[in-house]
This record gives structure tokens, C-alpha cells and sequence, in this order.
């Protein structure tokens, strides 16, 4: 029968991880997944491979929520989820950052754009780099706090996850002022109407659901941290599986419904057509 186990002379979890949760995620996490890498390789969106990843960290954090079922003394399926399913949202992040620049540059857009395309990609990646690198450090201090005859304070883990969290959500709220800029003001170009070979609306109001899901997520899993160790939401599973694994299922459903497969073809036929415009202007000449 599951229980409660010490290890190093404490608890590393307040209640017993249930099985079958983390078995169903496991599955809806393994299909999604699967369609995601199928997807990617029949539509060579390479700039999605972050979001397979992401979709691998979800699947084996659950994996290891489902090991420590029988095992909640053992520190390796602890660290699993706690770890990777804290920066899964990350990864699912950087393929949303890609896409939006890609939509710009496939319409054209570029002077609607409150941030230039060519950085668009390169500055938000590096908030997500930055902030994936904050949270790793903090969810290993907070591993290595449990260790024992640890002289760090258990606290700083958290702090420093929250510190990251906080990071990664005024970064997505940048990213999500900048899709709403860029929406309203192409909305109003001239050249928006002729654009009828890239659904750059509805990859648009995709990037606004996906980006919504780990916005409240991110806002959860702060508050969870915050709170500490004593607090109601890391003391009682059903918050991880309402307000982190649902949501990261929605994000991925909504990601692969809406897939942003035309975006290669769009880049493909406007690049053409301003290969075409410069040969028709040299031959002018």
C-alpha cells in the first residue's frame, strides 16, 4: 500500500502522487505529442521542435509522478516532475515566439510590427532561455536544500523559481501586447486584403488561446511556490492536474488544431513573388 516516506529525514512530497492521474496524462501527453512530431516532420516546421521537446518533458514529468506513487522517498521521480514539468511551458513558449515572427515576415508585415522580426525572435527566446535557466537553478536548490546536512535555506529554491516565474510572465505579457499591436495594425494595411494564402488570423487568435493557457498556468504555479512549502496548493494534487497538466493538454490541442503548417508555404510563395518583382525590375533596367 502507498504511504508517506522520509527521505533524509523529511518528506519530499505532502501527499501521495495518485497513479491513475498521472497514467491518463501520460497517455494524453504520449498522442499529443506523437501528432506534434508528425506534423513537424510531414511539414518540416522546424521551429516547432522546441514544442516536441516540450511535450517530451511533459510526458516523462508525469512518468515520474506515476514512480513515485510507491516510491515518495525516492529523490530521482521527484526530481523528474518537479523539474520537468516546471520548464515544459518554456519550450511550448519559444515555438509560440518563432511563429509570431514568421507570420510577420510571411505577410510582410514588418512595419506593423512593434518589434523588428529580426529581433522578435532573438529577444523573447532569450527572456525564455534566461528564464528556463533561472527556474532549473532554483528547482535544484530547492533539491539539493533537502539533501542532508544542507546548509541552504530551504526558501531560496522557491524564491528563486518564483523570481523566474514572475520573469517569464511579464515576458509572455510583452508577447502577447506585441501579437495584439501587430494584429491591430496589419488589420488596417492595405496589403492585409490580398493575404489570403496565409490564415495569418487565425494563427494569430491560436498564438492568443496557447498564449492564455500558460499565462494562467505560470500565474498558478507563482502562487504555488509563493505560498512555500505550507501552503494549500503544493500541499494538494489537484491543482497540478486543473491548473498545469488541463491547461498544457489545451495549449498542445490548440497548437496542433491551429498549426502554423502554412507559414512554410506563405514564406515560400512571397518570397517567390519578391524574387519574381526583382528579376521584372532588373529586366527593366
Amino acid at each position: 500500500m502507498a504511504k508517506l516516506e522520509l527521505y533524509n529525514g523529511h518528506y519530499l512530497w505532502e501527499y501521495i502522487p495518485s497513479f491513475p492521474a498521472a497514467i491518463i496524462f501520460i497517455v494524453v501527453f504520449g498522442v499529443l505529442t506523437a501528432a506534434h512530431v508528425w506534423k513537424l516532420a510531414r511539414n518540416r516546421t522546424w521551429f516547432c521542435i522546441p514544442f516536441v521537446a516540450g511535450g517530451v518533458f511533459e510526458i516523462v514529468g508525469y512518468v515520474g509522478r506515476a514512480l513515485a506513487h510507491n516510491s515518495t522517498g525516492t529523490l530521482i521521480p521527484y526530481v523528474l516532475q518537479s523539474t520537468l514539468l516546471l520548464l515544459a511551458p518554456i519550450l511550448f513558449a519559444a515555438s509560440l515566439y518563432m511563429t509570431l515572427s514568421r507570420v510577420v515576415r510571411a505577410v510582410h508585415g514588418e512595419s506593423c510590427s512593434m518589434i523588428a522580426p529580426r529581433w522578435l525572435t532573438s529577444i523573447f527566446v532569450f527572456g525564455d532561455v534566461f528564464s528556463f535557466i533561472v527556474q532549473a537553478s532554483g528547482a535544484g536548490l530547492r533539491v539539493q536544500a533537502g539533501s542532508a546536512n544542507s546548509k541552504i535555506n530551504p526558501k531560496l529554491g522557491p524564491w528563486v523559481i518564483v523570481g523566474g516565474l514572475i520573469f517569464q510572465i511579464v515576458v509572455f505579457a510583452i508577447f502577447i501586447v506585441a501579437t495584439f499591436r501587430f494584429q491591430s495594425a496589419f488589420s488596417r494595411h492595405e496589403s492585409a486584403k490580398a493575404m489570403n494564402d496565409v490564415p495569418w488570423r487565425k494563427i494569430l487568435h491560436m498564438l492568443y488561446m496557447t498564449s492564455t493557457f500558460v499565462m494562467v498556468r505560470n500565474i498558478f504555479r507563482t502562487a504555488e511556490y509563493a505560498m512555500g512549502s505550507d501552503g494549500y496548493l503544493l500541499g494538494h494534487e489537484w491543482g497540478v492536474y486543473v491548473f498545469d497538466a488541463s491547461l498544457m493538454t489545451l495549449t498542445m490541442a490548440c497548437f496542433f488544431v491551429w498549426y502554423p503548417s502554412q507559414l512554410n508555404g506563405g514564406l515560400k510563395v512571397n518570397n517567390d513573388t519578391e524574387m519574381n518583382r526583382t528579376e521584372v525590375t532588373r529586366e527593366r533596367k
